[in-house]
């Protein structure tokens, strides 16, 4: 009798490994690797998770992505093609996002922030993924950059739906809830005031308005706000309404006060009440050479400050829900992109490929290069799982 976990009998998994492992996730238990799904000849991302290292609460978690990954279809959501155990390891199967996570690119090629274009690109994305959650009654509540995926065809994609919450109880909505998300101290920067606080009020679906805020400042400068600080002082600061602020900065090495000038757009950009993005305390005391220069001034436009001043609002009935803020001034440069335009704002990053496809300039850091043809050390096998 076949498991409840085994493939349907209809649907065979044809897959060729390219040895390539392109990334880990679910808190370091996961080893995301690229392989190629033989009858389409299709690349895809195969995520391998060991279940006999999750504790309890991780499993749960396991389970929820699972669920909500049958459950859910929209567009901009990161859903499974395939689910399946074997022995004690977890597979799932999902598209390729051949450019990876906003985080990666900016790791490796954007380090002092990306354009506004792209900016607004990406965050349009995810909104419209918000949106969806949001009027399904879910709060996502795991909105950064490294679950903001990217595919090779431009299509932004939300992951992290281990994190995801439902609002409905007994077939009602309820106006908020009090859950503390797992693992939560390395989400802290992105969670918002209401959900840290933890009191009688509760928090709702404009916690992830809260975060896409912060993803916003992680976009613009490369850097997490807060992201520095102990946890404790995180906190203190969160609570007491201290809110993060986009400078507009002038070329310095990153930790100097002296190129940081105050915005005009009309947001706060006091360092003593305020949290910059760029998160100076740990810059500062950072070697002159570990420094990243800013390659040029960096004036960012009035609607972007504007958008992240709606996001960071310190209570939450005061910022605009998801669908409100995909009609906001900011992303109506998003309607002029097309797929040739948007491959100019990934400029200088370049999607992964597979060693069996024509060379592409490779992106620094590790190498996913395999060799191209057989040898006695990797055999050339088909990984049947029908």
């Amino acid at each position: 009798q076949a498991s409840p976990h085994d493939p349907p009998p209809s649907f065979s998994v044809s897959l060729m490994p390219v040895h390539c492992v392109t990334g880990r996730g679910f808190n370091n238990l996961s080893q995301v690797s690229m392989a190629r799904h033989i009858p389409t000849g299709q690349l895809v991302a195969v995520k391998q998770t060991n279940l006999d290292e999750c504790t309890e609460e991780e499993l749960l978690q396991l389970m929820n992505e699972v669920l909500l990954s049958r459950l859910f279809r929209h567009p901009n959501l990161l859903t499974s093609r395939l689910v399946f155990s074997s022995c004690c390891q977890l597979w799932v199967l999902s598209p390729l996002m051949a450019y990876g996570s906003a985080d990666t690119l900016l790791r490796t090629y954007f380090p002092d922030g990306m354009s506004e274009s792209l900016i607004a690109y990406l965050l349009y994305g995810v909104l419209k993924a918000l949106e969806y959650l949001h009027r399904m009654g879910y709060i996502h509540r795991g909105v950064k950059a490294s679950h903001i995926l990217l595919s090779g065809e431009g299509h932004v994609y939300l992951s992290g739906l281990h994190s995801v919450y439902s609002m409905m109880r007994e077939g009602k909505r309820m106006r908020a809830v009090f859950d503390m998300p797992h693992h939560s101290p390395t989400l802290l920067p992105w969670l918002s005031p209401e959900l840290l606080r933890q009191d009688l009020h509760g928090y709702g679906v404009k916690s992830d308005i809260y975060s896409l805020g912060i993803v916003a400042c992680e976009l613009v400068s490369g850097r997490v706000p807060f992201q520095d600080m102990p946890p404790t002082q995180m906190l203190l600061q969160k609570l007491r309404g201290s809110h993060c602020c986009l400078l507009d900065v002038a070329p310095f090495p990153l930790g100097e006060l002296g190129g940081l000038k105050v915005s005009r757009s009309g947001v706060d950009s006091g360092i003593g009440e305020s949290v910059a993005t760029g998160s100076l305390t740990h810059s500062a005391t950072a070697p002159p050479t570990d420094r990243p220069q800013s390659p040029g001034p960096k004036n960012h436009s009035a609607t972007l400050h504007n958008l992240v001043q709606l996001c960071l609002q310190q209570q939450p009935e005061r910022r605009p829900s998801a669908t409100a803020l995909l009609t906001h001034a900011f992303f109506k440069q998003v309607k002029r992109h097309n797929r040739d335009s948007f491959l100019s704002l990934m400029y200088p990053a370049v999607p992964l490929t597979s060693p069996e496809d024509p060379p592409v300039s490779c992106p620094p850091g590790p190498s996913c290069h395999a060799p191209t043809s057989p040898t006695a050390d990797t055999p050339e096998t088909v990984w049947d799982f029908s």
